[in-house]
């Protein structure tokens, strides 16, 4: 068979050589070490947790070498291709501060555009790279064309697998299978000119070597050292339609964009033999690969399964709405992607997480744990360490989108706002109030009279007569110029009047003997003034309301 010839027949339109494309991909000029790696997603809809948990990988491993990230968009199943989605997943990235250097990006004007020496950076627009080389394999010998129907391809695989739950010997289901492929091998140029004069159309397939029953050794930066069969399966490189197959694609792009690191799920390892063999075919180096392990969630029987895409959590959006901090998710995959990270944090808490020294090392080789327990409670520490400025800013923004009267209120007033998220945070122990975004307004609803409802269930086991009494005393003497101290120490003396202890110790050593304790003489004025029993410190609370307001309130809890 003249190989050359048969590669001029079936690709008569593609003039350019490989060397001529390689020419229009030079290699990168980027410091010692430096890395590049690419997020390659296709437009078939959301960002999914795992697609951000590789992107952050990516993000990491790239800027902290100073080298280069890319963004790639994998649109060769048109079929399933959104309208929107590449656009949509560009917001996404953005808002999770996700930088990327190179690759599809949205212009001030909301139009998708090109930033980079190495595009195009969709593969739907890199057809002709794709041929040149397919073109190249044909003519080495190590690619062929396949004529067949999808009918008769359909046939072969119901042939294929009544032979597999008829045979019980798997070898001799695989046996079977190779004679159909080999059967596709078969063929004249004769024939070949003739499918093509009938416009028959055809795939290029692989022209595998490989025997399964032999090993080779491949170094994961993850999984480590792993043992993988050969390739024996004469899979597609392009299809009827001229367009790529992910695996084909995603070796030509790789090579010429330089890229050095691939990130990808460890479903993908099963692909590993196809991917080893083309990359050997095509002469390509190959980048290091890295198998992340699977995002896992513990199910209803407390088992672990895959986080399916209709799981909460799953997409990325949500978290936005949900009033996750973009901050907060990126800790938490951290969290989740190097065991370490907690522990340089407590000892770096000033530092920011992008700061943290991202280690390979450090990922887990197996599942990760999805958990909105452990989520929450890295979201409450950020947010502890925000400043009322940053809380507010945040806070604001989340609101106009998701609580429109929240937003205004704190709209008309940021510095009463400010001040609001102020109470107890810095220090050694910030409080722990805010979670996400959708806890502001329940935290501090009660400042403003249009949020503001009492919850008198807490003052059902005192009397009356000592809430409306303590109340009233406390506005005879009651004075927004007093110091803590002395505001702490008329309330003292209201306790002792009331028969209520003012000495926490007297109390505790002998309860019986009084009505009760100053604790609950504060109690009832917070209700008053707070609504509820939970509330940050009063004494600051009440300086921040006013005394107008103030009192109009406990006034209304007397009354």
């Amino acid at each position: 068979m003249d190989y050359q010839a048969l590669a001029e027949l079936l690709f008569p339109n593609i003039t350019a050589t490989v060397d001529e494309i390689e020419a229009r991909y030079p290699a990168r000029d980027l410091p010692e070490g430096a890395k590049v790696t690419r997020f390659a997603p296709s437009p078939t809809g959301f960002v999914h947790f795992g697609g951000m948990y590789q992107a952050v990988v990516d993000e990491r491993l790239a800027h902290q070498s100073g080298g280069i990230f890319y963004l790639r968009i994998e649109d060769t199943d048109g079929q399933r291709e959104i309208k929107g989605a590449v656009e949509a997943l560009i917001r996404t990235l953005s808002a999770y501060g996700v930088s990327y250097d190179e690759g599809i990006k949205l212009d001030e004007n909301g139009t998708l555009t090109e930033v980079g020496a190495y595009g195009p950076y969709k593969q739907s627009q890199r057809a002709e790279l794709y041929h040149v080389f397919a073109k190249k394999l044909v003519a080495e010998g190590k690619a062929y064309p396949c004529f067949s129907t999808e009918e008769e391809l359909e046939e072969i695989q119901a042939t294929d697998k009544k032979a597999e739950i008829k045979n019980t010997d798997w070898h001799v289901a695989a046996e079977q299978k190779r004679a159909a492929m080999l059967a596709g091998r078969q063929f004249t140029m004769d024939e070949v000119k003739a499918h093509l004069a009938n416009g028959d159309p055809f795939v290029i397939r692989i022209l595998a070597n490989g025997d399964p029953e032999k090993k080779t050794k491949f170094t994961d930066q993850v999984k480590g050292t792993l043992e993988v069969p050969e390739n024996d399966e004469d899979f597609v490189l392009l299809k009827s339609d001229g367009i790529p197959t992910y695996h084909f694609a995603h070796a030509v792009d790789d090579h010429l964009m330089k890229t050095t690191h691939v990130i990808r799920g460890e479903d993908w390892l099963p692909s590993l033999p196809k991917h080893i063999m083309l990359f050997n075919y095509l002469g390509f180096r190959m980048p290091k690969y890295l198998h992340t392990a699977q995002i896992l969630k513990t199910d209803e029987n407390g088992g672990k399964k895959k986080l399916s895409k209709r799981d909460m959590g799953a997409k990325m959006d949500d978290y936005r709405s949900m009033g996750y901090a973009t901050e907060c998710v990126w800790e938490y995959l951290l969290t989740l992607l190097n065991s370490n990270f907690e522990e340089w944090h407590m000892q770096n808490p000033e530092k920011s997480y992008l700061d943290f020294p991202f280690n390979i090392k450090k990922m887990a080789v197996s599942g990760c744990l999805f958990d909105f327990t452990k989520l929450n409670d890295v979201s409450k520490n950020v947010l502890s360490r925000m400043t009322a400025d940053e809380i507010y800013e945040k806070a604001l923004d989340w609101a106009q989108e998701y609580d429109t009267e929240l937003y205004r209120v704190m709209a008309e007033d940021p510095q009463k706002a400010k001040a609001i998220f102020a109470i107890g945070r810095g220090g050694k122990k910030p409080r722990k109030d805010l979670c996400t975004w959708q806890d502001v307004r329940p935290y501090i609803g009660f400042f403003y009279d249009c949020f503001f409802s009492v919850d008198r269930a807490p003052l059902a086991r005192f009397d009356a007569a000592d809430i409306r009494s303590a109340c009233t005393q406390f506005l005879q003497t009651y004075s927004p110029e007093d110091e803590m101290n002395i505001w702490f120490d008329k309330i003292k003396a209201i306790a002792d009047t009331l028969g209520f202890a003012s000495d926490m110790k007297a109390y505790k050593a002998n309860p019986e003997a009084f009505r009760g304790n100053v604790a609950d003489i504060s109690m009832f004025l917070r209700i008053a003034v707070c609504g509820k029993e939970n509330a940050p410190d009063l004494y600051t609370v009440m300086h921040i309301l006013g005394e107008e307001t103030t009192r109009a309130r406990i006034e209304a809890l007397i009354a």
